[in-house]
């Protein structure tokens, strides 16, 4: 006899064969049992979950009158009447099935539309199946809003879809909806046991789960996998994990996990070697890239759950070098290793060359992961010199208060401050820009003491600066701090104090008669700065 393949030998026929839809079991018992049976269902979900088969099990139920003909509308058919020996072989005149997939237009519709006023041949209700239905087009649909709308009471419409989002608001509000969810992988592992129990065949528990996890909650998609690793089997031994795997392609990542712990390293040399050879072998560069982002997941998972390396689904190698990587590599690193190859996917897709573009890629990766993450720049911020630009130096001539004095005196317990000038220059060097802006161009000093600082601001600024600075400066000198606002001015702030010195040591400069008879010698040439001999 010909073969049949495994998901049609094993399709439900009854509400108890069909597994992972208890919800949807329930309301359809209820409602056959009480007499409530909708005019029009939908049925939603992914591939696979069963929603034609659940369709004709509404049609076989409905239908079914049971194996001495007397039988009513049930939740468990007969099998063995007319009606559900005729609808389980697709030949029942009294059940259409239409796939709106190649029957998209409104001439299909109405023709279907015009069948629905004759009584059925021979079963209680004619039923009809339209399958895909979101397929259907715009005019098709609005044909089939009246009909589904007040439908005569000897139609069952029965809808199924993986798109429910297409399907215009005026259908949905007219059926009876049901989403048949994803089959949880433990459901999937027994049903799978028990078919291949059935079919004398040996497996591992592993292998079914793998099977079952691949599936994602399909239980055609199972059913399928399990039919090819039976056929790759060659009967001694059974079916093991390693084969499954194989089968899966998912046999390791090996090659992957070098590459990205070289690239960890900053080792380019040894990594555009691990390229060239996987490319030499036949390795796509858009597929390296997909793998590393998919390591680049997985060592993520692990990092924050540890729990992700008891996945049955990873090879033990892949568990050892994911835990490696992510003993040693920070959340951050990480972060930016998965957006550096996210970015990366697109450039070798659209590249003239993909292998070039995905060397320049990794070349990228490796010369990052040698840079700090902006959280380590901050922590290492008060040990490193100010970058920021200090408190210009005045000259002698200048007010004392403009003279900066960067040589803070210290204690072994506190940071000793003689100037406001000092203070401000404390926000430079631990890298706080916006505070240190703000005390230069819209503070004015009005009073400096040891742990007090009284200023006057000429901008309106948010209510909680002076506790900032206060905040800041408690915690750099081991001393508490008050900063308290005045409604009276102060001295220049200090930004305008550097500019009032720089336009004196001009005009200074510009009344020196050397200088003068340079700018005479250069119509049109403007003194604009003094710069002190170093």
């Amino acid at each position: 006899m010909e073969y049949r393949v495994l998901a049609r030998k094993y399709r439900p026929a009854t509400f108890d064969d069909l597994i992972g839809q208890d919800v949807l079991v329930k309301t359809l018992s209820n409602a056959i049992a009480s007499g409530r049976v909708a005019h029009a269902f939908l049925l939603t979900g992914i591939r696979g979950v069963g929603k034609t088969t659940t369709a004709r099990i509404i049609a076989r139920a409905l239908n079914c009158v049971g194996a001495d003909g007397n039988g009513n509308a049930t939740i468990n058919p007969c099998g063995v009447c007319p009606n559900c020996r005729m609808i389980a072989e697709d030949r029942h005149v009294d059940v259409l099935e239409m796939d709106a997939a190649s029957h998209t237009g409104v001439g299909d519709m109405r023709e279907l539309i015009d069948t629905v006023r004759y009584l059925p041949t021979s079963a209680r209700y004619k039923i009809y199946i339209i399958d895909e239905v979101h397929m259907l087009s715009t005019s098709a649909f609005n044909a089939l809003l009246k009909t589904l709308e007040e439908p005569p009471p000897h139609v069952k419409f029965i809808f199924a879809t993986t798109e429910s989002r297409k399907i215009p608001v005026t259908i949905l509000s007219r059926c009876q909806r049901f989403d048949l969810k994803r089959v949880d992988t433990d459901t999937l592992v027994k049903h799978l046991n028990g078919i291949a129990t059935k079919e004398k065949a040996v497996i591992d528990e592993e292998a079914l789960a793998l099977i079952a996890l691949a599936a994602e909650g399909s239980v055609r998609d199972s059913l399928s996998l399990l039919d090819q690793a039976m056929a790759r089997s060659d009967g001694q031994g059974g079916i093991t994990a390693a084969s499954v795997r194989q089968m899966l392609g998912s046999a390791d990542n090996t090659a992957t996990f070098r590459l990205l712990d070289t690239l960890l390293k900053g080792d380019m040399p040894e990594a555009l070697v691990l390229v060239r050879q996987q490319f030499e072998a036949g390795g796509d560069p858009l597929l390296m890239v997909q793998d590393c982002l998919e390591v680049t997941h997985l060592i993520t998972r692990v990092k924050v759950a540890p729990a992700a390396l008891s996945d049955i689904a990873l090879a033990p190698h892949d568990r050892d070098a994911a835990k490696a990587i992510a003993d040693k590599i920070s959340m951050p690193a990480l972060t930016r290793l998965w957006q550096m190859l996210l970015k990366g996917i697109s450039e070798v897709r659209v590249a003239p060359s993909p292998v070039a573009a995905l060397e320049m890629l990794l070349v990228r990766i490796a010369y990052a992961a040698q840079l700090p993450t902006p959280a380590e720049i901050i922590r290492s911020g008060s040990d490193q010199p100010a970058t920021m630009p200090p408190v210009a130096a005045p000259v002698e001539e200048s007010r004392p208060a403009a003279k900066p004095s960067l040589e803070l005196v210290t204690t072994k317990e506190t940071l000793q401050l003689k100037s406001f000038i000092e203070a401000v220059a404390l926000f430079a060097q631990h890298r706080e820009a916006l505070l240190y802006t703000r005390l230069r161009q819209d503070a004015q000093l009005v009073r400096f003491e040891p742990g007090i600082v009284q200023l006057h601001l000429t901008s309106p600024l948010s209510r909680d600066f002076p506790a900032k600075v206060s905040e800041c400066l408690t915690r750099w000198t081991g001393q508490a701090w008050k900063v308290l606002l005045s409604d009276q001015p102060g001295e220049p702030c200090l930004e305008a104090q550097e500019a009032a010195l720089k336009e004196k040591q001009v005009q200074e400069a510009g009344a020196n008669p050397l200088v003068a008879s340079m700018l005479e010698q250069f119509p049109g040439a403007k003194l604009v700065g003094v710069k002190a001999e170093s």
